[in-house]
């Protein structure tokens, strides 16, 4: 989080539903006034019935956040009474005042393509708009907005307002002022935001399809149980990724113990799913291997090897700690 808090921005997010409701206790935890955008017309009786699930799941979260000793208990109500629920019918004043708009409709063509006519006709053309889709690149996106300059596609991990990372998906003609806003308004609210290109997955998506898939692969070939591979994940990969990050444990262990890995895995179990991408072959060939050879997929020259290595010892030692591993020797 950055160190001094940034000049308040009025934060809308057009979708009611649990995305919307997840973005909406993230900012106003942040200290912003969120708008609560329902966009469907409906009957009052409806719309009431939408305000008062939506309040309910909202003050429910935050409850627990404080039982759970993330929030104080008093903080609950004043986090509350920052979010407001706004019907169709005064969507457009709320659009209009509105900064950043977080687009949170559903995963459909038809459903983005009437949100986003919506926004591009009330919103103030500086808003920020980021639409919050899982699935649909921002290239597609584009054709649909006014002034595409200022969108993007922000992903949310559930509980949004949880999970510290928010990946930030730009096309090409958007504009870096409004990825630097955006992100700047993330950190403040203590989020980790990383930018990425128009590809399908995004980051984390496109990593842990793999990963969940084949999990689910070696229950299927009697390899191991659910229970084993949860134990193995939480307490071996999850725990160690946690600590250090994927490009930065191949460089750690070496590009080579991919390269050879890769060989035999493609060998032995799949070609389709583990041959290497060209990029580690072409690493090994080049003698780039990490940091026993002082570049890889980052660059070591000049940095402090020593001091380097007990720092990813210090974050690996902090994560047995947080998990209740940690034992004194006998």
């Amino acid at each position: 989080m950055s160190g001094a808090a940034l000049p308040r921005a009025r934060i809308a997010a057009a979708g009611a539903g649990r995305m919307g409701r997840g973005i909406a206790i993230a900012f106003a935890w942040g200290g912003h006034e969120v708008d609560l955008i329902d966009l469907k017309p409906r009957p009052a009786d409806a719309s009431a019935r939408l305000a008062a699930d939506a309040h309910e799941e909202i003050a429910s979260s935050l409850a627990m956040l404080a039982e759970l000793d993330a929030l104080p208990a008093d903080a609950v109500g004043r986090v509350l009474a920052r979010i407001r629920f706004v019907a169709e019918p005064e969507a457009r004043a709320a659009l209009a005042a509105a900064d950043l708009v977080f687009e949170a409709v559903p995963e459909t063509l038809e459903a983005k393509r009437e949100a986003f006519a919506r926004l591009s006709a009330d919103c103030r053309p500086d808003a920020i708009l980021a639409s919050t889709t899982s699935t649909i690149l921002v290239t597609d996106l584009v054709p649909m907005v006014v002034h595409p300059q200022r969108l993007l596609n922000a992903h949310w991990l559930n509980p949004a307002y949880v999970i510290p990372l928010v990946e930030l998906s730009v096309h090409a003609g958007t504009d870096p002022a409004a990825v630097a806003r955006l992100r700047a308004l993330l950190e403040d609210i203590g989020k980790v935001p990383v930018v990425c290109g128009p590809a399908p997955g995004y980051i984390v998506p496109r990593l842990q399809a793999l990963i969940m898939n084949e999990a689910a692969r070696m229950i299927e070939e009697g390899v191991a149980t659910a229970d084993e591979i949860d134990r193995a994940t939480r307490y071996g990969l999850g725990l160690r990724f946690a600590a250090i990050g994927v490009v930065e444990f191949i460089d750690f262990g070496g590009n080579d113990i991919l390269y050879h890995a890769s060989r035999y895995l493609s060998q032995t179990l799949s070609r389709e799913r583990y041959t290497a991408p060209a990029i580690v072959d072409r690493m090994m060939h080049e003698g780039r291997n990490g940091l026993r050879s002082g570049a890889g997929f980052h660059d070591y020259a000049g940095r402090d090897l020593a001091a380097y290595r007990k720092d990813v010892l210090s974050r690996t030692l902090a994560m047995l700690r947080h998990a209740g591993l940690q034992r004194p020797p006998r």
